[in-house]
């Protein structure tokens, strides 16, 4: 039998000056920019980067944050695509802080986050495509 894997994507990146507060810690929302970051990696590796991104509004996320990324840190981030509703996609996501300072390699935070289909013109979510639901679904490993 094929084994599936799901559709998923990494990225790695240093922590600039500009992602931190005061504190030299990372602002929370540079979470959701590295996330972001990561999901366009994935859409662009599908072959769907401008039927999805111009039809696929957030409508939920959520942040669990477990550690301070500190600036000059390295990030690796990964997202994969959990689940293909019917009109909305789940994707699950993982950031972690690499080996920094002597601090040793930790989860700063993981999370979800649902985009649904609301294609231009429309007032509400409509049923995905069927290429964009092809490409979205876990593919053969």
């Amino acid at each position: 039998m094929e084994q599936q894997r799901p559709s998923t994507a990494t990225l790695t990146r240093r922590v600039e000056w500009v992602d931190t507060d005061a504190s030299g810690h990372h602002h929370h929302s540079l979470i959701m920019r590295l996330v972001e970051q990561a999901e366009h990696r994935l859409i662009r590796d599908a072959g769907i980067l401008e039927d999805y991104f111009s039809a696929a509004p957030r409508v939920r996320q959520e942040v669990d944050f477990t550690a301070p990324l500190a600036f000059g840190q390295e990030v690796t981030v990964t997202v994969v695509c959990e689940r293909v509703g019917r009109s909305s996609v789940t994707f699950a996501f993982e950031v972690w802080g690499e080996a920094h300072a002597g601090e040793p390699r930790r989860r700063a935070a993981s999370g979800r986050v649902v985009a649904a289909h609301v294609p231009a013109g429309a007032e509400r979510a409509l049923p995905w495509p069927d290429h964009l639901r092809a490409a979205l679904v876990p593919r053969a490993g």
